[in-house]
């Protein structure tokens, strides 16, 4: 959705105003972790898509990439696997190997235990383009925390991990995309 031109969107101050005007049971503090953590994550997207686009792959790609590196070596995983990861549909995820089969990503090959079975490894250029992916996360996460003390960063990584906790206990389905989100 594109941005009208000289209309910003609302400080965190001036949303959690709006939102205590309207619906005036609202705990400001509660709303401003999670609409501080809402907006923080939409633009490290939105800047982790800018360093995908500029090595040439996407940001699903980069995904696939990911799961793949995380199943460890020899990076291979069977595209119900990787869709599973993923949240995907078979059909997304064939469409999304068929990309990068043809970009040199990935290699899908039958499974020679099992003809049946298919079988997408990471190719060298994959791993590289992972490998340049994380270089440069790496520089962005540092100077996003280059504020934050040795103890403060331990500190912010034990609350925020607790809170993920307690998401995915109450919600253990929504590591993917969710059909009744669509």
């Amino acid at each position: 959705m594109a941005e009208t031109p000289g209309v910003t969107e609302p400080t965190l101050e001036e949303q959690i105003a709006a939102y205590q005007r309207e619906f005036r049971d609202l705990d400001p503090q509660v709303e401003q972790i999670v609409s501080a953590l809402s907006r923080l994550n939409r633009r490290m997207n939105v800047a982790y898509g800018r360093q995908t686009s500029a090595l040439g792959i996407s940001s699903a790609e980069w995904e696939v990439l990911k799961a793949l590196v995380l199943s460890g070596a020899p990076y291979r995983l069977g595209p119900s696997d990787l869709a599973k990861r993923l949240g995907l549909t078979p059909a997304a995820m064939t469409h999304r190997i068929d990309r990068m089969v043809t970009e040199g990503l990935v290699t899908r090959e039958r499974d020679e235990s099992n003809r049946v079975r298919v079988i997408v490894e990471l190719t060298a250029e994959g791993r590289e383009k992972w490998l340049e992916a994380m270089r440069m996360a790496t520089v962005f996460e540092e100077d996003l925390l280059q504020d934050l003390s040795a103890a403060e960063r331990t500190a912010l990584g034990d609350v925020l991990t607790r809170l993920l906790r307690r998401v995915e206990h109450a919600q253990p389905d929504a590591g993917g995309r969710l059909t009744d989100l669509n």
